[in-house]
């Protein structure tokens, strides 16, 4: 980039941060002065528009970044509507004769993108786009045949093989930027207009500081140990920095080098650890070469597989969503969800296997409660995760594997704190019963204070029975293909 610009914009997306901002540094580099943009844009979405618990983030995330940008001397202009309309009349007002942005990888995002650059190009605009959400671009790693990678563990070993050492960009000091006509924040509507995120602003603190406080306090300590305990939900064992990558607040690159300054990569840990930013990578990769698999399944045959679709599967959905299965870890896991936006990642996978495999409902029920309810949600992993457990993805699980809830709950939350906490109608049960309270005697239930049918759901499937139901079905599908 060798151009001089008077006046350019920076086009904030799920970037929302000052530090390690490549689109930043390239317009502060190029240009004596700036536009700081964010556009509003989600009327002209179609699919996939962010849901309730990702618009309350964004809402604050918002108002981290504008207090930010405030600090170097600047402001945060917010518009709404349609993104190449609104980039072409904050041109018009100001005379910009460059945007920068960062690559968004969504099948949307990618193909709104290019007409928006087509478009400003045409009318004599120059944009340059920078990597400011991955370590690599999906592109930048293929086979040995020049064809993207399905299964992980190959990827990743390429991947790592590739990885460079940067430094992430500092922020700036000061920006000179152009003080322009903006909505007020609350005019964007992102936050709920009835009562329901008390139990968010208790769990988060979203915008960039939260999140380098979030991953200092992580790669502290609690990383030396990630390899044994960020499989217990009832431990503070994992980093819950995912909706600060999503929304850009923290970069990879940034995390990456904080776990090497604080610890040794290559303990168990750690490489746990940054192995699953290497899973996040993947994501991305695999949304990016296959963008399909948003609404269909990667391994085609699934298409015709016969998920349960009628009124008894759909009573069956509304008590999955509502944490009401009689099943206490799926139960626990749900209602964590809707009280803070966030579930621990291995109930992410028990709640799914119930889901997509007792219940047996399309796993696109799933993909679309999650895209409503996480603060993190995230288009390319939260349609891997549902694929993997649904067995029609990359790297996929096998759809015959099918967890069993009550070991799964037995095994990782084996002191029972995480359903006491989130499941309290049946703190008072013993542990032996704690997660199936069907077997436990009448006698059990009565000193416990529960009785199933009334303080807590008797189970919507039996795990056995519709384990067999799934194989099944499973096996239809085998012998058509």
């Amino acid at each position: 980039m060798t151009d001089r610009h008077e006046t350019g914009i920076v086009w904030f997306r799920r970037d929302l941060r000052l530090t390690d901002q490549p689109a930043l540094r390239g317009a502060l580099e190029h240009c004596d002065q700036l536009v700081l943009l964010y556009v509003d844009d989600s009327e002209t979405e179609t699919t996939w528009a962010a849901g309730a618990a990702s618009r309350w983030w964004l809402h604050q995330s918002l108002e981290a970044l504008g207090s930010d940008i405030a600090s170097r001397g600047a402001t945060l202009t917010l518009r709404r509507g349609p993104a190449l309309d609104t980039l072409r009349a904050v041109i018009a007002e100001t005379g910009a004769s460059a945007v920068f942005w960062n690559r968004l990888y969504e099948p949307a995002a990618i193909d709104r993108d290019k007409a928006i650059k087509s478009a400003l190009k045409d009318d004599d605009i120059a944009v340059y786009s920078h990597n400011g959400a991955l370590l690599q671009e999906p592109w930048a790693v293929m086979t040995k045949t020049d064809t993207p990678y399905r299964v992980f563990t190959p990827y990743w070993r390429t991947a790592r093989a590739k990885l460079h050492r940067q430094d992430p960009l500092a922020a700036p000091a000061t920006i000179a930027g152009v003080e322009m006509d903006s909505l007020a924040l609350a005019a964007l509507g992102l936050e709920p207009t009835i009562d329901w995120d008390d139990g968010l602003e208790a769990a988060w603190t979203p915008g960039e500081a939260g999140a380098m406080s979030r991953a200092r306090a992580f790669v502290a300590d609690p990383v030396r140990d990630y390899d044994t305990t960020r499989d217990l939900p009832g431990t503070a064992g994992t980093s819950r920095l995912s909706p600060h990558l999503h929304f850009g607040e923290i970069s990879p690159r940034q995390v990456w080098r904080l776990v090497e300054e604080a610890q040794d990569p290559e303990s168990d840990g750690c490489r746990v650890f940054l192995t699953e930013i290497g899973w996040r990578e993947f994501s991305h990769y695999v949304m990016f070469h296959f963008p399909h698999t948003t609404d269909a399944p990667m391994n085609e045959r699934f298409a015709a597989f016969p998920w349960r679709d009628d009124d008894e599967a759909a009573r069956d959905i509304r008590a999955w969503e509502r944490g009401r299965t009689g099943i206490p870890i799926v139960d626990a896991g749900m209602r964590e969800l809707w009280r803070t936006g966030w579930m621990h990642n291995r109930v992410r996978m028990i709640v799914a296997s119930l889901l997509v495999k007792n219940i047996r409902a399309h796993w696109l029920h799933g993909a679309r409660w999650f895209w409503d309810t996480l603060v993190d949600a995230d288009l390319p992993a939260n349609t891997m995760g549902w694929q993997w457990s649904a067995g029609t993805g990359a790297d996929a699980a096998p759809y015959f594997r099918i967890f069993n809830s009550v070991t799964q709950g037995e095994k990782f939350d084996g002191d029972g704190a995480y359903v006491r906490h989130w499941v309290p109608e049946l703190a008072a049960l013993p542990k032996k019963y704690l997660h199936k309270p069907w077997e436990a005697p009448e006698t059990v239930l009565r000193e416990a204070g529960v009785t199933l049918g009334r303080d807590y759901p008797r189970p919507v499937v039996d795990l056995k029975t519709s384990r067999k139901s799934a194989l099944d079905a499973f096996q239809t599908l085998k012998e058509a293909s």
